[in-house]
C-alpha cells in the first residue's frame, strides 16, 4: 500500500476525536472488508465460447454437420458449420457489452483519496480505504466511498446516483455516497462503507445481475421447438414405414439425414441478425447507435417507456425561468444585482445560471461591486458590497427566501409570487439591496431544469404508436409532477418510488424519489406485468434499469456507464431518435415475421413431401444433396427478405409463435398437397421413378413452391398489394433460374426437359393464386400482425 504525505488545507482542521486509523489497523480492516473496489467475477473465456454452442438450435445444427460428415456430404456440412460459427460469434459480442458496462462503472470510483493515518494526512489509492477511515473532501474531487461528514460544508452533485437535478448542501452529520462530485467547499468525513457495500457498488451488482430475456431468442427457440415436434412426428412415420418394409440401413440413414436437414431453419437466427443489422444502419443515419442488435427487435414490441427526468426529459442545466421584480425595479436589475452577489467562476450551477441570464438581459443601472462574500451554507446566502452612482455604499444579498425575509420583511406580492414559483417546482432565490441596515426587496429569481424542447412532441408521438410513457426519477414528487405535466405525462404520482401494496406499476404515471435499485425493480415489476419495457436515461444511476429493460436508451449526453448499459445510444441532442427506433424496429420485425412464416411453411412442406413421397414411391423422394440445394435457395437467398419493402405496424408487435406455427402448418399442408400431387401424377400416370427424373421433379417443384410462398406471405393483403424490393426479386430470379438450369442440363440433378420445367412454373403460378386466397382467410382469422 503506497502512500505519500498530503498537506491538509488550512480551512479544515481535524475534528476532535477523529484521529483516523493507524496503518496497522487499516491493514487489518482491509483484510476483513476487502478493497474499496467492486469484485470481478468473470467466467473463463473458453467456457463462454463453448456456451454459445450448447443450446437447442446449435444442437440441431451440430447434429446435421455430424451426419453429413459421416455420409461424406462435405459441402452441406461446411455451409451449416459456417452459419453455426457466425451465430456463436454474435452471441459472444453481445455478452461483451455487459462486461464493458461493469468496467465503466468501476472506472468511476475515485483513483486516489486523502486519508488520515497515524495522525498524518496521506494520499492513498481509493481501493485502500476501509470503514472507519477519516478522509478529506475538496473541490472537484469524487467522493471515494460512502461517508458521513464530520466537519466542513460542501456542495455535492449526486445526480449521477440519485437523479436529483440540483446539487445539495451538506454539513456535519450528512451522509453522501461514492461517486458524488464536490462542487464547492471542503470537509472532513468518516468512511462508513466501501467497495460492493457502497450505494455505487450496489449499482454495479444490479447491472451484473440485470437481464431480460430477448424476445428474439425466445421466438427462435419456440419456433425450432415447434418445428422439431412436427418433424419428429414425420420422422417417426418414416421410420415406421422403413421398419415395416424392411428398408436397408443404407437407405434409411440418408432418409433420416434428409429429414433432419429439411427440419432445421438453418438461416433463421442469421436472418434475425441481418434484419437488425440493416435496421441499425438505417438508424445510424438518423443519429441512433444500437449497441445490441436485439434492441432493434425489442423496439418493435415496446409498449412502455420509462423515462428518467434529469438529463433525459430535461436538459440537466439549471436555467432562470422566472423573474419577479419588486416595485421600483425591473427584471434586468433583479438579474444584474443577483449576478453581483454571485461568484464570477466556479462549479456552482445556480450562480452560473444567474450570470448567464444577466448577460442576456443587461441593465445599465447597476452599482459597481467592491467586495464579494461567497455563499455560506450556514447563512444560506451570498452577498456583495457595492458602490452606487452617488458613491454610497450598498449591500446586496442573494439567498433562500426565508433567509432574506428575516433581513427585510417581504411585501405581500413578493410572498405570493414566491409561493407560486415553488408550486411550479422552481428553486426560488430572493434578492435584496440597499444600505446595510435598511435593505429593500429587489425581486425573486426562479430556477429550474427545463424540459427538452422536443420532449412533449416525443411523448405524444409515442402515444400515437401505442407506447405509454412514465417518468422514473430520483427527484422529489413536487418537482417531478411539474415536469411530467409539462411534457404530457399523465397518471397518478407514486412518491415513495415503489407502488403501494396491492397496486400495479401500470397504475402510475410518475415514480419519484427513487434510487437505482428502485428503478431496476420498477422495470422488473412492469415486465412481470406483461409489458415490454424501454428505459431512457443518462446517468450511472440509470445503468441497472437500462440493462434490465428490453430496450435501454441512453441520451447523447449520457455518461459512459449509461451508454455501455444501454442497447440504444442517441448520438444527437434531442429525443427524436426514440421514435425513429420504434418505427425502424417495427419494419425489421415485419421482415423477420415474413421470413419466419415462410420458413415454417417451407419446412412443413418439405417434411410432408418427404413423408408422402416415401409412402407413394417406397424410396426417399429427396436426397441430402437436394435438400442442401433447396436450403441454399430457400434459406440463404431468402435472407434478402431483410431488405424488403414493408409497412410498419401502427401498434406494438408481439411474437405470437403459436399462431405463426399454426399458419405455417396450414399453408405448408396446402403447399405439400400441390407438391405431392405433382409427384403422384408423374409417378403413377407417367411412370417416373425416384432414382431418375422423379427426384429432380420433386426438387424443382419444391423450389418453385417455396419461392411462391414468400410472395404470398410477404403482405397480409393480396400478394400484388405492394412491390417487393429489388434484392428480393433478384434472389428469386437467381434461385429459380439456377435450379431450372441444373435440371435442364442434368447437373447435379437428373435432366428435365424445358417444356416440363415451363409447365411446372406455370402450374406453380396458378397454385400461388389459390395459396394467396387461403392466406387471406387464414390470417384474418388468426389476427396475425
Amino acid at each position: 500500500m503506497s502512500t505519500e504525505p498530503a498537506a491538509q488545507p488550512a480551512e479544515v482542521a481535524t475534528p476532535a476525536g477523529l484521529a483516523g486509523l493507524t496503518r496497522e489497523e487499516a491493514r487489518r480492516r482491509l483484510v476483513q472488508h476487502g478493497p474499496n473496489a467492486v469484485p470481478e467475477s468473470e467466467s473463463s473465456p473458453w467456457l463462454r465460447v463453448l456456451g454459445k454452442f450448447w443450446a437447442p438450435v446449435p444442437w440441431m445444427l451440430e447434429a446435421a454437420v455430424l451426419l453429413q460428415v459421416m455420409l461424406h456430404e462435405y459441402l452441406g456440412a461446411g455451409v451449416i458449420a459456417v452459419l453455426l460459427l457466425f451465430n456463436g460469434g454474435l452471441g459472444l459480442i453481445k455478452e461483451g457489452h455487459a462486461r464493458a458496462t461493469l468496467r465503466a462503472l468501476r472506472e468511476r470510483l475515485a483513483l486516489n483519496a486523502v486519508v488520515m493515518r497515524d495522525g498524518q494526512w496521506l494520499t492513498v489509492p481509493a481501493a485502500d480505504l476501509v470503514p472507519g477511515d477519516v478522509v478529506q473532501l475538496s473541490l472537484g474531487w469524487i467522493v471515494p466511498a460512502d461517508v458521513t461528514l464530520r466537519q466542513g460544508e460542501v456542495l455535492l452533485d449526486q445526480s449521477m446516483l440519485t437523479g436529483e437535478s440540483l446539487p445539495i448542501e451538506a454539513g456535519a452529520g450528512a451522509m453522501t455516497y461514492a461517486g458524488a462530485l464536490v462542487r464547492r467547499g471542503e470537509a472532513v468525513a468518516e468512511v462508513g462503507a466501501t467497495g460492493a457495500a457502497t450505494k455505487f457498488g450496489k449499482t454495479v451488482e444490479l447491472v451484473r445481475i440485470a437481464q431480460s430475456p430477448s424476445s428474439q431468442q425466445q421466438a427462435v427457440v419456440r419456433i425450432v421447438r415447434n418445428l422439431a415436434l412436427f418433424s419428429a412426428a414425420m420422422v417417426f412415420v418414416q421410420l415406421l414405414y422403413a421398419a415395416a418394409t424392411h428398408m436397408p440401413i443404407g437407405q434409411t440413414i440418408p432418409l433420416i439425414l434428409t429429414a433432419v436437414l429439411a427440419a432445421i431453419p438453418v438461416a433463421l437466427p442469421a436472418t434475425f441478425t441481418l434484419a437488425s443489422a440493416i435496421g441499425a444502419r438505417t438508424l445510424a443515419a438518423r443519429g441512433v447507435l444500437p449497441t445490441r442488435l436485439s434492441a432493434i427487435d425489442e423496439a418493435a414490441g415496446m409498449d412502455m417507456l420509462c423515462a428518467d427526468k434529469t438529463g433525459t426529459l430535461t436538459r440537466n442545466v439549471l436555467a432562470v425561468t422566472t423573474v419577479y421584480a419588486a416595485r421600483g425595479f425591473d427584471a434586468p436589475q433583479v438579474l444584474g444585482l443577483g449576478a453581483l452577489a454571485s461568484a464570477d467562476a466556479g462549479l456552482d450551477p445556480v450562480d452560473a445560471a444567474i450570470r448567464g441570464a444577466a448577460a442576456q438581459r443587461p441593465s445599465s443601472r447597476l452599482p459597481a461591486r467592491v467586495r464579494f462574500v461567497p455563499f455560506d451554507p450556514a447563512q444560506k446566502m451570498s452577498e456583495a458590497q457595492a458602490r452606487g452612482a452617488a458613491g454610497e455604499t450598498l449591500r446586496i444579498v442573494k439567498g433562500a427566501f426565508s433567509r432574506i425575509a428575516a433581513l427585510a420583511p417581504p411585501p405581500a406580492d413578493i410572498s405570493a409570487s414566491a409561493q407560486a414559483m415553488a408550486n411550479r417546482g422552481d428553486r426560488v432565490l430572493a434578492v435584496a439591496a440597499g444600505p446595510a441596515q435598511a435593505l429593500a426587496w429587489v425581486g425573486l429569481i426562479g430556477l429550474s431544469d427545463e424540459p427538452r424542447a422536443d420532449a412533449r412532441q416525443l411523448i405524444a408521438e409515442l402515444k400515437s404508436l401505442g407506447v405509454e410513457t412514465v417518468m422514473v426519477t430520483g427527484d422529489a414528487a413536487s418537482t417531478a409532477v411539474v415536469v411530467a405535466r409539462a411534457v404530457g405525462i399523465e397518471g397518478a404520482v407514486c412518491p415513495s418510488g415503489a407502488p403501494p401494496q396491492g397496486a400495479r406499476p401500470r397504475d402510475f404515471g410518475v415514480f419519484a424519489g427513487v434510487f437505482p435499485e428502485d428503478k431496476f425493480k420498477i422495470v422488473q415489476a412492469l415486465q412481470r406485468d406483461g409489458r415490454t419495457v424501454g428505459m431512457c436515461g443518462d446517468g450511472a444511476n440509470d445503468a441497472p434499469a437500462l440493462r434490465q429493460a428490453q430496450m435501454g436508451i441512453a441520451v447523447s449526453a449520457a455518461t459512459d456507464v449509461a451508454k455501455s448499459a444501454a442497447g440504444i445510444v442517441l448520438t444527437r441532442p434531442g429525443l427524436g431518435g426514440i421514435v425513429a427506433t420504434v418505427k425502424v424496429g417495427r419494419m425489421a420485425y415485419q421482415r423477420i415475421l415474413t421470413y419466419t412464416l415462410r420458413s415454417v411453411t417451407a419446412k412443413v412442406t418439405q417434411m410432408l413431401l418427404l413423408t408422402v413421397g416415401l409412402l407413394l414411391t417406397a424410396r426417399a423422394i429427396l436426397t441430402p444433396m437436394m435438400i442442401v440445394l433447396v436450403m441454399i435457395g430457400g434459406d440463404f437467398l431468402a435472407m434478402s427478405a431483410t431488405t424488403d419493402n414493408v409497412r410498419a405496424s401502427a401498434l406494438p408487435n408481439a411474437w405470437r409463435v403459436g399462431r405463426i406455427t399454426l399458419a405455417g402448418i396450414v399453408l405448408g399442408v396446402v403447399a405439400a398437397v400441390f407438391c405431392s400431387g405433382v409427384v403422384a401424377v408423374a409417378h403413377f400416370r407417367f411412370g417416373w421413378v425416384a432414382d431418375h427424373g422423379l427426384r429432380t421433379l420433386a426438387t424443382v417443384t419444391l423450389v418453385f413452391v417455396i419461392q411462391a410462398t414468400y410472395y404470398v406471405v410477404r403482405d397480409h393483403r393480396w400478394l400484388w398489394s405492394s412491390r417487393p424490393s429489388a434484392w428480393v426479386v433478384a434472389s428469386s430470379v437467381v434461385n429459380v433460374l439456377s435450379i431450372a438450369l441444373m435440371a435442364a442440363y442434368g447437373f447435379p440433378l437428373h435432366r428435365l426437359s424445358w417444356p416440363v420445367i415451363g409447365l411446372l412454373f406455370a402450374s406453380t403460378a396458378l397454385f400461388t393464386l389459390a395459396l394467396d386466397l387461403v392466406k387471406r382467410l387464414l390470417l384474418a382469422r388468426l389476427k396475425l400482425d
